[in-house]
C-alpha cells in the first residue's frame, strides 16, 4: 500500500468549505488519494422532563423517527434548492397549487449541473419546508403534496 501524506491545508479547507455550505460531509478525489471531511453532528443532551412544557416536546421526535410525513417530496441529493428557474422568475410551484406526476417543482443544483426535481404523484402543494439559494442534504424534506 502506498503511503498517503495527509494535506493539512485541503483538510483545512475542505472543512471551511462545510461550514461555509452548512453540508456534514465533502469527499475530494485526486487520482488514487480520496479525502472525506464528516461533521458530527452531535444533539445536545436532553433536560430531564419535569415541567408541563417540556413534556409536548417528545411528540415531534417520534414523529421524526417514523420517517417523511405522506405525501413527502424529499431531497435525493446534496445541493443548494431554487424555487424558481431563474433569479426574480415566478416559483415553479406555490401553497395550493395543483401539481401533474412529472411536473418540475423545484431544482437541486450539485456540482455545477441543475437538477429539476419532478412531482412523483400529483396533488396538491400543502407545505414548502424550504427556502430559495439554501443548501439542503440527501433525504432532507422539502414539500408536502397530498
Amino acid at each position: 500500500m502506498a503511503k498517503f501524506d495527509v494535506d493539512e491545508v485541503l483538510i483545512r479547507k475542505l472543512a471551511e468549505l462545510l461550514e461555509q455550505t452548512g453540508l456534514t460531509e465533502i469527499e475530494y478525489e485526486n487520482g488514487p488519494q480520496r479525502v472525506r471531511v464528516n461533521k458530527q453532528m452531535l444533539a445536545p443532551a436532553a433536560a430531564p422532563a419535569t415541567t408541563a412544557a417540556a413534556a409536548p416536546a417528545a411528540a415531534p421526535d417520534k414523529a421524526a423517527s417514523e420517517g417523511p410525513p405522506a405525501g413527502a417530496v424529499t431531497s435525493p441529493m446534496v445541493g443548494t434548492v431554487y424555487l424558481s428557474p431563474e433569479p426574480g422568475a415566478s416559483p415553479f410551484v406555490k401553497i395550493g397549487d395543483k401539481v401533474n406526476k412529472g411536473q418540475t417543482l423545484l431544482i437541486i443544483e450539485a456540482m455545477k449541473v441543475m437538477n429539476p426535481i419532478p412531482a412523483s404523484a400529483g396533488g396538491t402543494v400543502r407545505e414548502i419546508l424550504i427556502s430559495d439559494g439554501r443548501p439542503v442534504e440527501y433525504g432532507e424534506v422539502l414539500m408536502v403534496i397530498d
